[in-house]
C-alpha cells in the first residue's frame, strides 16, 4: 500500500477493504477509476480519497451527486472534515462559497459549467461522480455522459456505481474515451445480509444455512431454500386447490385469481393471513431488528402505514429519543408559520415521529423528509415506511429492510420487481461499524413461492443501459463549444453508441443467415407463364399502398378530431353523430403523456356524453355559441332546459347545415392503386392455375427480403446512429433559424440557457412574444404548462387556465407546440410531449400570494409535489430571465421568482 494511501486509511475507525485500497492505489498512480460495489459497502471512501489528493496537490475537486439532498449531505460531511472555508455547495437553488477548493454540486451544474467554459473549471484535478449509474435515467441520464465526454483529459474521474451486471462494458467505454481507467468491482457486503420471510407473526429464514451466491445454478439455490417455508407454501396451495372444487355462487368464493410467483392473488380466506403493519412493528421490536425501513411501492400506502401503526398506540422510542426527535422536527420547521404548519398537518406528523414511526417519499415536503433522514441517522427514529426512491437516494442505512410486496405498479400495470431492484432495496440493511449483520424481511403473501424469492435474493443485478440522446439545448451548446464535426465525433464516443456498436456484430450475423434463406427460397419459385416475383411485387405494392392510405387517413382523422376538441370552448354548439345538436359544457386538455383532450356535451334529449377522438368519425365544428353559467349544474333540471332552449333558439336563428367533416381520400394514392390493378390483370402470371401457390412462396421471399433490408439498414444506421439524430436536430434548428449554417443566431444563443424537455417550444414562445403582456401570476401559470406532467387522477373537474389572459397565452403556446411538431416530423424527429395545464391554477394562486392552505385545497397534489413543481417554475423563470435581454419579460420573470420563493418553498430551498 502506498504511504499516501496508508496515511489516508488511518483516518477511518475501521480497516479499509481490499477493493477500497486497490481503487485508491489506482487513483494515486494517476488513473481514473470506476468503483462498483453494493449499497453500503463504502464506495464513497474512494471519492473521499480523491478529495484528500486534491487538497494535498493544491488542486480542485468537484464532488457531483444526482440529487440535491445527496449534495447537501455530502457538503456537510466535507465541511466537518475540511472546514467551511475549503468547501462550497452549488445546486442551482443554493450557492455557498462557489470559489472553494472542494465543490459539491449536482451533475447538471457541472454540465452547465462545461458548456459555458466557466473559469471555475480552472485548476480542476478530480471529479467524483457519485451514483454514476444514473446515466441510465430516461430523462436525466444524458447529463452524466455529457460531463464524462466534456471534461478535460487532465481531470481524473472517480465514478461510483451500484453493482450493475455489465460493469466491465461500462469500464471498457470509460477507458476508451478517457484513457487510463481502472475498473474495481466488489460484490462482497461488509455487513453480511440475512434473508427472512415473515409468515404471520413468525420470522422464518429464507435459506437453510449460508445464503447462496449469484454464481450458483438455479437448482443449487432452490436446494438451499428453508424446508419449513416450502412446507408452508405447499400446505397453502393444497388449501387453495381444495377451495377451487367448491361450488361458485354469487359471492365468488372459490374462484381462483391471478397469481404470481411472488404472491398476492391466492384466495385469502384459505391462505396464511397477511401480517398487519402494527404486527410488523411489534415483531421487529421484539426481535431487536430495529431501526428498519419498510418499503411500500405507494406514497399513499406509506402515509396509511404510519397512521395504522400510530392508531395501535405503539411507541418504539424512550423519553430521551422522543425528545430528540421532537427537537429535530421543530428545528427544521422553525421558519414556517403556524398557518402553514396547520395546512401540512404537522402535529400529526410530529406525534407519529416522536413515537418512532414516519414516512419518507417524494410527495413529502423536503423539510419533512430532512427531519426523517436526520432522525433515522441518529438511531432515535425506529421505523420508516418509504417508497423505493429512498433506495436510490441519500445515505440512510438501517439494521433491517422490510419488503411488503414483491410486486409493484409501473404506471401501466402490476409487475414483479427485478433482481436489481431487490438488491438495491435490501442493500440498505446493515450499518457498517454499528451492526454485525443486516436483515432483509419479505412479508408472506398468499400464493408466494419461496424459491422465486430465493432467486431474487441471489441473482446478479441489472445491466446499465445508456439513455443518451441529443436535445436541442445540447445541440446548440455543442455547436457553440466545438462546431459540427467535433460535436458529431463526440456523440459517436458516447456510451450509447459504444453499446450500439457492440450489438452490430450480432445484427450482421442475423443478416448473413437471412441471405442464405433467401437464396434457397428463390430457387423454389418458378412460373412457366412469366416472372412470378414481378407479379408478387405488384400485389405487394397494392397491399402496401392500401394499408398506408388507410393508416394515414386514420392518423389524420384522429389528429384533426383531437385538435378540434382542444379548440372548443364551453357553450359551443356542435353536431354529434347519432345525438344531434349538442352544447359543450367543459373541455379537458391533454393531461400527461398518452392522453387526449375530451369534451363533455349535453344533447337535445338531455344525454350527457364525454367525447374523445376515438368516439368521433370527424372533427367537431362549432356553428354558434350560447352562454353556460359558471354555476351551471347538470343536476339542475331547469338549468339544463334553459341551456338547451338557448341552443334551440340559436339554431333557429342561424339554421346551420350539418358540417361535412369527412376526411378526403388522397387522390394521388387512389389513382396509383387503380393503375397498379390494371397492370396486375394484364400480367402473364395472372392467368396461371398455380398462381396462389406461387404467391405464397413469393410472399415468403418478399418478407425475407424486407427483413434482410431492415437488418442491413439497422447495421448501417447504428454505425453512426447518434450522429444521424444530431443531424436531424440541427435540421430542425436550421429551419427555425436557431442556426445559420454552422453558426448560432441570437435565438440559438438564447436557447443555450434553457434546460427543459420542451426547450425549443419555450424558446419559440419568447421569440413570438407569447409571454408578452402577462403579469407574474399569469406567466407562472403559462410556464408551468411546459414542464408539468400530470399523475393519474380521479378529479371530477378538468384543469383550466386561471383567467382569460393566461388562457390566450396558453392557446398560443399550444399553437407553437403544434408548429414545432410539424417541423420535427418533416425531419424525422418525434414530437415533444404535449403541454399540460394541470398545475397552472395552483401556480397562479401561489404567485398571486394566496396562502398554502387555500392553494393546496384546489389541487390533488401532495405538499412535496406542490413545492417541487413551484421550484421548477422558479427555475424556468430564472433560465428565461438569463436567456432574454433586458426588458419587460426579464422583469416579469424575476417577479415570478420573487413571488413564488416564499413560505414553504423558500424554507425548503435549503433542505433539498
Amino acid at each position: 500500500m502506498p504511504d499516501e494511501v496508508r496515511e489516508f486509511a488511518s483516518q477511518y475507525p475501521y480497516q479499509l477493504d481490499d477493493y477500497q485500497i486497490e481503487a485508491c492505489r489506482e487513483l494515486a498512480e494517476g488513473h481514473g477509476v470506476l468503483v462498483a460495489a453494493p449499497t453500503g459497502a463504502g464506495k464513497t471512501v474512494v471519492g473521499e480519497y480523491a478529495v484528500h489528493r486534491a487538497v494535498s496537490d493544491s488542486r480542485k475537486c468537484f464532488y457531483t451527486t444526482p440529487i440535491k439532498a445527496l449534495s447537501n449531505q455530502k457538503y456537510h460531511d466535507l465541511v466537518d472534515r475540511y472546514g467551511p472555508d475549503r468547501v462550497g455547495l452549488l445546486t442551482g437553488d443554493t450557492s455557498v462559497n462557489g470559489d472553494a477548493q472542494i465543490l459539491v454540486m449536482t451533475t447538471e451544474v457541472l454540465r452547465n459549467m462545461i458548456y459555458a467554459g466557466s473559469p471555475t473549471l480552472g485548476n480542476l484535478g478530480y471529479v467524483v461522480m457519485d451514483e454514476v449509474h444514473y446515466l441510465a435515467d430516461r430523462f436525466r441520464g444524458a447529463v452524466w455522459e455529457e460531463v464524462i465526454l466534456g471534461l478535460a483529459e487532465s481531470v481524473q474521474i472517480v465514478a461510483l456505481s451500484a453493482t450493475v451486471s455489465n460493469v466491465e462494458d461500462f469500464g471498457e467505454w470509460l477507458g476508451t474515451v478517457r484513457g487510463g481507467f481502472a475498473v474495481v468491482v466488489s460484490e462482497r457486503r461488509p455487513v453480511p445480509l440475512f434473508q427472512h420471510v415473515l409468515v404471520g407473526r413468525k420470522l422464518m429464514d429464507l435459506f437453510d444455512g449460508v445464503a447462496p451466491t449469484a454464481r450458483e445454478l438455479p437448482a443449487e439455490r432452490a436446494a438451499r431454500v428453508n424446508r419449513e417455508l416450502l412446507k408452508v407454501s405447499k400446505e397453502e396451495a393444497g388449501r387453495v386447490r381444495d377451495d377451487s372444487r367448491r361450488p361458485r355462487g354469487r359471492s365468488g368464493r372459490g374462484k381462483p385469481g391471478r397469481q404470481t410467483a411472488y404472491g398476492g392473488a391466492a384466495n385469502p380466506r384459505f391462505a396464511t393471513r397477511p401480517t398487519s403493519r402494527g404486527e410488523v412493528a411489534v415483531v421487529l421490536d421484539r426481535a431487536q431488528l430495529l431501526p428498519a425501513i419498510d418499503f411500500i411501492f405507494s406514497r399513499a400506502g406509506c402515509d396509511a402505514a404510519v397512521r395504522q401503526v400510530a392508531d395501535t398506540g405503539i411507541t418504539l422510542t424512550n423519553r430521551a429519543e422522543a425528545a430528540l426527535l421532537g427537537s429535530i422536527a421543530d428545528r427544521h420547521v422553525a421558519n414556517l408559520t403556524q398557518a402553514d404548519l396547520g395546512a401540512l398537518d404537522y402535529e400529526r406528523f410530529r406525534a407519529a415521529l416522536t413515537a418512532g414511526v414516519a414516512a419518507h417519499h417524494a410527495g413529502q415536503l423536503p423539510a419533512f423528509k430532512a427531519i426523517v433522514e436526520e432522525g433515522f441517522t441518529t438511531g432515535a427514529l425506529k421505523l420508516v415506511f418509504a417508497t423505493e426512491t429512498l433506495a436510490l437516494g441519500i445515505n440512510m442505512p438501517a439494521k433491517t429492510v422490510v419488503l411488503e410486496k414483491l410486486v409493484k405498479y409501473n404506471g401501466e400495470g402490476h409487475v414483479d420487481i427485478t433482481a436489481g431492484e431487490y438488491t438495491q432495496l435490501t442493500g440498505r440493511a446493515g450499518r457498517r461499524g454499528i451492526d454485525v449483520e443486516g436483515h432483509a424481511v419479505v412479508l408472506w403473501q398468499p400464493g408466494m413461492d419461496p424459491r422465486a424469492v430465493a432467486g431474487l435474493a441471489s441473482r446478479r443485478t441489472y445491466p446499465l443501459r445508456s439513455s443518451f440522446t441529443p436535445s436541442y439545448n445540447m445541440a446548440v451548446n455543442l455547436m457553440a463549444a466545438m462546431g459540427k464535426e467535433r460535436a458529431r465525433d463526440l456523440l459517436n464516443q458516447s456510451f450509447a453508441q459504444f453499446q450500439t456498436d457492440k450489438s452490430v456484430v450480432q445484427a450482421s450475423r442475423v443478416g448473413r443467415s437471412l441471405q442464405t434463406d433467401l437464396a434457397s427460397a428463390r430457387e423454389a419459385v418458378d412460373c412457366h407463364l412469366g416472372d412470378a416475383m414481378e407479379y408478387a411485387r405488384l400485389r405487394d405494392r397494392i397491399s402496401q399502398l392500401e394499408a398506408a392510405s388507410s393508416k394515414a387517413r386514420r392518423r389524420e382523422q384522429s389528429e384533426q378530431v383531437a385538435e378540434s376538441i382542444a379548440q372548443l370552448l364551453p357553450g359551443d354548439i356542435v353536431h354529434v353523430a347519432r345525438q344531434g345538436w349538442s352544447v359543450v359544457l367543459r373541455v379537458a386538455q391533454r393531461a400527461g403523456r398518452g392522453s387526449e383532450p375530451s369534451a363533455q356535451v349535453i344533447s337535445g334529449d338531455h344525454t350527457v356524453l364525454k367525447l374523445q377522438a376515438h368516439d368521433l368519425r370527424g372533427p367537431l365544428v362549432a356553428v354558434g355559441r350560447v352562454r353556460v353559467p359558471r354555476d351551471f349544474s347538470l343536476r339542475d333540471r331547469r338549468a339544463r332546459r334553459a341551456l338547451l332552449a338557448a341552443m334551440s333558439a340559436k339554431l333557429d336563428e342561424r339554421d346551420p347545415e350539418i358540417p361535412d367533416t369527412a376526411i378526403p381520400t388522397d387522390d394521388a394514392i387512389a389513382r396509383e392503386i387503380a393503375d397498379l390493378r390494371v397492370e396486375l390483370k394484364r400480367h402473364p402470371c395472372h392467368g396461371c392455375p398455380d398462381r396462389e401457390a406461387h404467391a405464397i412462396e413469393a410472399a415468403r421471399i418478399i418478407r425475407l427480403e424486407r427483413e434482410a433490408e431492415r437488418v442491413e439498414r439497422d447495421v448501417t444506421g447504428r454505425a453512426n446512429s447518434l450522429a444521424v439524430q444530431f443531424d436531424r436536430v440541427l435540421a430542425v434548428l436550421g429551419e427555425l433559424h436557431y442556426l445559420d449554417g454552422d453558426d448560432l443566431t441570437d435565438a440559438g444563443r438564447m436557447l443555450r440557457r434553457i434546460y427543459n424537455e420542451l426547450d425549443l417550444v419555450a424558446a419559440e414562445c419568447v421569440r413570438r412574444d407569447v409571454f408578452a403582456g402577462l403579469d407574474a401570476p399569469q406567466l407562472a401559470a403559462v410556464l408551468s404548462t411546459v414542464l408539468y406532467e400530470s399523475r393519474p387522477t380521479r378529479d371530477a373537474l378538468p384543469p383550466r387556465m386561471p383567467d382569460a389572459a393566461s388562457e390566450r397565452a396558453q392557446s398560443a403556446l399550444r399553437a407553437v407546440w403544434r408548429e414545432v411538431g410539424q417541423v420535427e416530423r418533416r425531419h424525422g424527429r418525434d414530437r415533444g410531449r404535449e403541454p399540460d395545464i394541470g398545475f397552472a391554477e395552483a401556480a397562479w394562486r401561489w404567485a398571486s400570494g394566496q396562502d398554502l392552505a387555500k392553494v393546496l385545497a384546489t389541487t390533488s397534489l401532495t405538499p412535496g409535489d406542490f413545492v417541487r413543481w413551484v421550484r421548477q417554475v422558479i427555475d424556468l423563470a430564472g433560465q428565461l430571465a438569463t436567456a432574454v435581454g433586458p426588458g419587460d419579460l426579464r422583469r416579469t420573470c424575476r417577479e415570478v421568482q420573487d413571488a413564488m420563493r416564499r413560505g414553504v418553498v423558500a424554507a425548503d430551498l435549503t433542505e433539498d
